[in-house]
Formats: C-alpha cells, structure tokens, sequence
C-alpha cells in the first residue's frame, strides 16, 4: 500500500449513523444580554436638580420661612450626613473606597479636624449670606471661587504664583465686579459673609488637594463626606450652641415642619451621592459645563420665584465671569475645539432641519433683546408720583 493511501485510510473513520456531534452544551444556559445603562445626561440632570435645590431649599427655609438660623440648618445637614454615611458603610458597598484609605488617629488630627474646620466655616458663611442676598447675586459671587483657589494656593506654598495665569482669570474679577456695581439689592454684610466662605473654601479646596496628593488618601466626595462630616457637625453644633440655641424657639421649628427638615437633608445628603456618580460617568469638561450651566439656572430660578431684580449692567458683568471661568478651566485650544465642533453640528442641525433652526435663532433673539432693554430700563418704586400728581394730591383733586 503507498502511502498516499496509508494516509487516507487512516483518515476515514467509522461512526454511527445518525450520530451528531454536539456543538452546543445544551445545559448551559445562555448568558443574559448586558443590562442597557443609564444615559449620562441622566447622571447631568440628577445633580443639577439636586444642586439647585438644595440651594433654593435652604434659601426658602431660611428666608421665605423666616427659620433665620442658618448655623443649626447646616449642623443638622451634618448630622444628617454622619448617620447616613455610618448606615452606608455598613449595609452598602458605596462606601468600600475608604477600605484603600490608610486613615490613622495622627492622621485624622492633622489633615481631616483642619480640612473640617475650614469647611465648617465655610458652611457657615454661605448659609448666613441667604439672609442677606439674593441665590442670584450670591451665585454671581461664588464665580470667583477659581480665582481664590488659586491666590490661596500660592499663598500657602502649593503652587507657585504665575502672572499669566492669573491674567486668565482677571476676566472673571472683573465682570464680578461689574456685577456687584449692578446690583440693586446690596447688602454689604451678606457680601463680607459671602466672600469669607469662598476664601475658606478656596483654603479647604487647596488642603484637600494637598491631601489627596498621595496615593494612599484617594477618597471620593462620598468616602471624603464619611470622614468629614462628623468632625464638621461637631464643629457646627458648638458654634450653633453659642449662637442660635438660645435663640430658636420650637414654634419656629414647627412652623418649617419635621417633614420639611428630613426632606432637606435627605436632598442635600442626596446631592452629595449625585457627585460620586456623575464623577464616575463623565469627564471634567462635562462637570465644568454643568456648573456653568446651574449657576445660569439659578438665576433664572431666583427671578422667577423671588421675583429678583436683576439689571443690565449685573447680566453683562456676570455674563464676561462666566466666560472668564470656562476660559480658565478648559483653555483656548478646547474651546476652538469645541466651538469648531458645535458651528459644524449646528449647520448639520440646519441643514436637516431649517425651519426649526429659524425658529430657535428668532426665539432667542426676542430673549435677548427682552432680557436687555427689561434689565437696563428704569424702574420705580411703588410708592413713587411725578410732581403733577403730588401737586394733584395735596389739594384733593382726583380723590
């Protein structure tokens, strides 16, 4: 036999007829298809309503209510916060981040108690400003938050100080100023409380981060509000028994309501699980461009449920703030990218749809041209008469 037959001998083999290999394991059960995840504008949406609420929440008890004590709010935001962080701990894995964090007694004394004091204060100062100030003008005022971040940095040695950095965010001081010069209802106590929270924020932001430098204390805003808030609330709760304790009467707690108070602080607790998520789903440029976009928010938020005056003059200093802030954070180079990338996505947009887009170009100008000439136009007061109808008055005619 050669071997070419030798080879295709041994290649036949016999089986039985009707047999069929299997191919499949019939008792494996065929996996599940992958669940479809939530869209990242939900995780956008999520905080930005949380964010402004809380704002406008605290707002409304402590000024529309008439609760004016803002120190034993924030304290029972706190205490909110620590118990519910301690049950999470506990019965979730949301908190397991704090598992990689090699947090000690010595080091909870000299990083963790300073970074909660600053905070604290923080705390403190922004809710006294409602007191004072409109949401509108006090978001127009945290604008400069940058800008204090960066002189604190230089002035506590994190960073070294560069002048053309600090011409990028000249533009922002400069359209803040703009906009205090418009405001119609300033009140120089709540602007001092205001600017000292930014400054004690901007002192908190700057040890946080020297902090986290390590590799070992990465945290998490979750797992950061875990170690924090306890120190914090205690903080709070001694300045608010100094303070407000003695004053508060619980007519005034009944007249917010216990539901109203658990509701707050489950928005603000809420607000800050939003982050960790909206962190974990998009990128920095997304987190930028909302903030921006919730401070234009709450602007419009203030006007609408206060009724907040907001002139000309402030719109156009917070509009250049807000362009000086988005320059800072992303550069020039993104925003060419960006703007290129939008003109093309808006031709496609009118290209396809036309008449849409002229009608979204009209609408916006009859905006703009509403929100300017109603913002610069001259208001009076109520109680106000022209001479002729003082005159007309005096001596009884047309009464």
């Amino acid at each position: 036999m050669s071997t070419e037959e030798k080879t295709r001998v041994s290649g036949e083999v016999s089986r039985p007829e009707g047999t069929i290999l299997p191919t499949v394991n019939p008792d494996t059960q065929k996996p599940e298809p992958p669940k479809a995840a939530l869209h990242p504008a939900f995780y956008v949406a999520t905080w930005i309503g949380l964010s402004s609420s809380v704002i406008l929440f605290n707002k409304w008890i402590l000024d529309t209510l008439e609760f004016r004590y803002p120190v034993i709010l924030t304290t029972y935001h706190l205490t909110f916060a620590t118990i519910a962080t301690q049950l999470m701990a506990r019965y979730t894995s949301l908190l397991d981040g704090r598992k990689t964090v090699k947090m000690t007694g010595r080091v909870y004394l000299r990083a963790i108690v300073p970074i909660g004091l600053f905070f604290s204060l923080s705390l403190i100062c922004g809710n006294l400003t409602y007191l004072y100030l409109s949401v509108a003008f006090i978001q127009m005022l945290k604008a400069t938050t940058p800008v204090a971040v960066l002189l604190s940095s230089w002035s506590m040695g994190i960073a070294a100080p560069n002048m053309k950095i600090l011409m990028n965010v000249s533009a922002i001081v400069v359209g803040v100023i703009i906009a205090s010069f418009g405001e119609i209802k300033f009140v120089w106590i709540g602007f001092i409380y205001q600017i000292g929270g930014i400054i004690f924020e901007a002192i908190r932001l700057n040890l946080v981060q020297a902090l986290l430098s390590s590799a070992e204390y990465k945290m998490d805003p979750l797992v950061s509000l875990y170690y924090f808030a306890p120190v914090c609330a205690v903080m709070n709760g001694i300045v608010a028994l100094l303070w407000e304790v003695p004053k508060v009467t619980m007519p005034e707690v009944y007249h917010v309501g216990l539901s109203t108070f658990f509701l707050n602080g489950l928005c603000a607790f809420l607000l800050n699980v939003s982050v960790v998520f909206l962190i974990g789903k998009t990128s920095s440029l997304v987190m930028t461009l909302c903030g921006v976009l919730k401070d234009i928010l709450l602007v419009a938020a203030s006007m609408f449920i206060w009724g907040t005056p907001i002139s000309g003059l402030q719109a156009f200093g917070y509009t250049i703030a807000l362009c000086g802030m988005v320059y800072y954070k992303l550069g020039l180079d993104a925003i060419k990218g960006y703007a290129a990338e939008g003109v093309r996505q808006w031709a496609e947009f009118g290209n396809s749809r036309p008449v849409l887009r002229k009608v979204i170009v009209i609408v916006g100008a009859l905006f703009f041209l509403f929100a300017l000439f109603g913002g610069l136009a001259p208001s009076y007061g109520a109680d106000y008469r022209p001479y002729l109808g003082e005159t007309a008055a005096k001596y009884g005619i047309g009464s």
